[in-house]
């Protein structure tokens, strides 16, 4: 069966959650592993869900991997514009790397961007140890925009892309 990409129903919240906690934690992306708390926002796909539209890859009814899309005036858009979407939290399980779910994802959020009237952007911000998402987004056409680095707290910079629809 070929994947599906869909939007998260409430029974995909935990397990989307933990896919992308243990995808965050096992890749060393947390500073403080077990006891981050940005574990907890990880998890929270029904605060997102409420906030945001969050999709899933799924294949034989397994889930792959999900992300977050904010469409522009977005609570969770962190630093688009007025006519730029946004995408966060792209997370793949495991054992489902290298079967194209991350980029399935990417391409859903590039076409939910597309179909927005006047947004004439797409943005993300992501770590710099998250080499292989950098593959996905520059192979999909996003360029780095340094200028817009951030630093959601103390130590920790993110680096910022943009696609020009």
């Amino acid at each position: 069966m070929d994947m599906v990409i869909r939007t998260a129903l409430p029974a995909d919240y935990a397990e989307l959650g933990e896919i992308t906690a243990q995808a965050y934690l096992t890749d060393g992306h947390l500073d403080f592993n077990e006891d981050d708390a940005y574990l907890n926002v990880l998890r929270d796909v029904a605060g997102r869900a409420a906030r945001a539209e969050v999709l899933v890859a799924e294949r034989d009814g397994r889930l792959l991997g999900g992300v977050t899309f904010a469409a522009p005036g977005s609570p969770l858009a962190d630093i688009a514009a007025p006519d730029e979407a946004e995408f966060r939290m792209l997370a793949v399980a495991h054992e489902a790397r290298g079967q194209g779910a991350g980029e399935a994802l990417v391409r859903a959020c590039i076409e939910r961007a597309k179909a927005l009237e006047g947004v004439t952007g797409l943005v993300l911000s992501t770590q710099r140890s998250m080499a292989g998402a950098h593959r996905i987004y520059l192979r999909l056409g996003f360029v780095r925009t340094q200028e817009r680095d951030w630093a959601p707290i103390d130590g920790l910079t993110l680096l910022a892309y943009r696609l020009k629809l």
